[in-house]
């Protein structure tokens, strides 16, 4: 640090000089290489054919041909659903959805990557891209329509361009553009992520910075401001209902739900039973103290500001979801995975240099064991997460098949167990009369039933009674579903 300049970059280069052969093509194929290599295994390990998940059906449901759009509720932001238009929007196939994103994903892997180039060297930002792009939760959420891994690309790269903001117009539309995404995607994860950056433009007068990036912030988020007040009462209201969804916003430590969650729990809502095995969180319990070398390495580099901003960022976007929810879902941490990978990056590449040149060799062979033992110990989770993932989808599918032999076709209209997600595979409408989804009541419902087919689903060995305008209805079961049904014109 200079003055009130915050410029780290000076001592990036006398520290980690770039050799002076190497063209910008050379210096980037990297990056592309990891970037590709994140794409081919989302396809290869993922799949393009795992159908949409809950929050998926949503998200795509809003711009699909396919099924009329489900109920959005408060917390939700239409980046993800913008996302995907280009793709949903004529085609119902989830197998193009799924390229699509994957190939997407990738580049904006290597986009994020690429924003750091002068601040580390090629081998450091590879490094970082092989350690996030490894990590099972990253390989899994990378081709959904879920908006936690643009939240990620969207920080990593922001954090990026604002270190580089004196460096031009690019790095500063990178800025803007980067934190519209992340608002775009989720805004309230976006101020998290964005604290310390506004923090340091206000502390060292960055006002160059600091404007671009709450210009970016307040483009990506205008939409979901202005529904605020449109559809949900205003914008402390649309916050406050956010919150109840989520069980209530306030001082939960949910470290060891997170935890749990690394054995491949989607959602860990309640998140009960005990922790996975050590050699499933053993990466996760290394993170803080590699992130801890890194800063040490730099400190010593005398360019504490690039390592130590990401840092501060990723502690600032994981809080909410260590300390303010009583919940856990891994992909709720990605944007700090993201950020932590420079530093960490950083550190480990310097692991070699601290020892004696005769041991160099032991050491990076020891170094690539122990990353070949984590890889190994992520995609084992990432079998298990895909193949269990793949057959709870498999089970709505064939749910609205029955649904459609029984005569409920669109259009139409499900309630109850499970309704939201079966609803968009058989293109129905879905209502609920309470919870976060409700968005009708018992007789608009029985009103409904008879104009087009609507059937009402539970859980087969439940024990409640149908609601009371669905206890006259035909009853059928498919599979661990029992429902009621009523399609008008069919007959008793």
């Amino acid at each position: 640090m200079t003055g009130s300049r915050y410029a780290p970059r000076a001592g990036l280069r006398r520290a980690l000089p770039a050799p002076a052969d190497r063209t910008p093509a050379r210096a980037t194929a990297p990056l592309a290489a990891v970037a590709a290599a994140f794409t081919l295994a989302q396809l290869l390990l993922v799949g393009p054919r795992m159908g949409l998940g809950w929050d998926e059906t949503v998200y795509v449901s809003q711009v699909s041909a396919h099924a009329p759009a489900a109920f959005f509720s408060a917390p939700r932001a239409r980046g993800v659903s913008l996302l995907v238009a280009p793709v949903a929007a004529w085609s119902s196939s989830t197998a193009l959805l799924r390229i699509f994103l994957a190939v997407l994903s990738g580049v904006a892997l290597y986009v994020a990557l690429r924003a750091w180039r002068g601040l580390f060297p090629g081998r450091v930002l590879a490094l970082a891209g092989a350690l996030s792009a490894s990590l099972w939760v990253t390989l899994f959420y990378g081709p959904q329509a879920m908006p936690n891994y643009w939240v990620a690309v969207g920080a990593l790269t922001a954090v990026g361009c604002f270190l580089r903001a004196d460096d031009g117009r690019a790095p500063l539309a990178g800025l803007a553009a980067s934190a519209a995404l992340m608002a775009w995607m989720r805004p309230v994860d976006a101020v998290w992520a964005a604290l310390p950056l506004l923090a340091l433009g206000l502390a060292r007068r960055r006002r160059r910075a600091l404007l671009v990036l709450l210009a970016g912030l307040a483009v990506g988020a205008a939409q979901w401001i202005v529904e605020a007040f449109t559809r949900y009462g205003g914008l402390a209201r649309r916050l406050s209902d956010g919150s109840a969804i989520q069980g209530g916003l306030g001082w939960h430590l949910a470290v060891d739900d997170q935890l749990r969650s690394l054995a491949g729990r989607t959602l860990c809502r309640p998140c009960t039973g005990g922790l996975p095995h050590p050699l499933v969180t053993v990466w996760w319990y290394a993170l803080p103290l590699l992130a801890a070398l890194g800063l040490a390495v730099a400190v010593r580099a005398r360019r504490t500001g690039a390592t130590a901003l990401p840092l501060a960022c990723a502690a600032t976007a994981a809080f909410p979801y260590l300390f303010l929810i009583g919940y856990a879902a891994p992909r709720f941490l990605l944007p700090a995975y993201a950020l932590l990978a420079v530093p960490v990056a950083d550190g480990l590449v310097h692991v070699p240099t601290a020892v004696r040149p005769s041991r160099r060799p032991a050491v990076v062979a020891l170094l690539g064991a122990a990353f070949a033992a984590h890889l190994a110990g992520q995609l084992a989770v990432l079998a298990h997460t895909v193949h269990g993932t793949t057959a709870a989808h498999a089970v709505w599918s064939r749910t609205a098949s029955g649904l459609h032999r029984l005569g409920v076709r669109p259009p139409c209209l499900l309630t109850g167990h499970e309704a939201v997600p079966v609803a968009f595979y058989t293109g129905c409408s879905s209502a609920a009369t309470s919870g976060p989804n409700a968005n009708a009541t018992a007789g608009g419902i029985a009103r409904t039933a008879l104009r087009i087919p609507v059937a009402t689903l539970m859980r087969k060995g439940g024990s409640a009674a149908p609601p009371g305008y669905a206890r006259g209805w035909h009853a059928a079961r498919i599979g661990a579903v029992r429902l009621y049904y009523a399609v008008p014109g069919a007959g008793p």
